[in-house]
């Protein structure tokens, strides 16, 4: 995430070249405030935004969305923050986005009172977790905490509590396993939509909250996905051209 990425998330957006993906980590100094911090996606010409500067206006924007949308489904709401928002094919606004859309989408239905302060933590949750490129490096895309956040939140988890914090790691983890199962190559817009399709049933079975589901999504992103779209294989394909 820390880097000057293009809409499609493979060249750096000040200089073009084309960024590569490390195996092992190196320091980088951010241009914005200086700091350094260890990063794993490059740019070689050292063209580098921290992961606490990087995407700062867009997570304000999510925010701001999330307080005023009005959707009950959450796939809903996060395809139209993806149409508002300014954000790359590739990167971790989409775990800010699936926080947002689902907190948003469970408020509207009234069932339970969830409050603008909650809908801040949770993503200030999920930005503490989501982290670009750690789906590949540690095996957790950060859309899985982005829904552990969310149901954190509501059901106010935490480590001394019991069923609250329980059911909050079942949750991330079947969402963990819906998106290995979409894996190869990793594909954020991808991952956005299955997690959020699932979160619906597991607020169903958890918090006893039935949300909408309006219909069936399909990408229109396929030709910007750097690493080469699943096509076929992603349930979300759109393969009339």
């Amino acid at each position: 995430m820390g880097q000057y990425q293009n809409e499609n998330s493979e060249n750096c957006m000040m200089c073009g070249q084309k960024l590569i993906y490390l195996e092992t980590g190196r320091e980088f100094q951010c241009l914005k405030c200086n700091r350094t911090e260890q990063g794993y996606v490059y740019c070689p010409s050292n063209h580098y935004v921290c992961d606490e500067c990087h995407g700062k206006e867009q997570f304000d924007e999510v925010l701001r969305i999330a307080l005023l949308v009005k959707g009950k489904d959450p796939m809903t709401n996060a395809e139209y923050m993806m149409k508002k928002i300014n954000i790359p094919m590739l990167g971790c606004e989409h775990a800010w986005i699936a926080t947002a859309s689902l907190m948003a989408a469970i408020r509207n239905t009234g069932e339970i009172t969830i409050t603008d302060e909650q809908i801040k933590e949770a993503l200030q949750r999920t930005k503490k977790q989501a982290i670009g490129a750690y789906c590949g490096l540690t095996g957790i895309c950060g859309i899985a905490p982005a829904i552990g956040a969310s149901f954190s939140v509501i059901l106010g988890a935490a480590c001394p509590k019991d069923q609250e914090t329980a059911v909050t790691m079942h949750a991330v983890a079947r969402v963990i396993e819906a998106i290995a199962n979409e894996a190869g190559p990793c594909c954020c817009k991808n991952f956005l939509r299955t997690s959020l399709s699932l979160a619906s049933e597991l607020a169903e079975e958890y918090l006893k909250i039935k949300l909408v589901k309006d219909g069936k999504v399909t990408c229109v992103d396929s030709h910007h996905h750097p690493h080469g779209c699943r096509e076929t294989k992603c349930k979300y394909f759109n393969n009339v051209r």
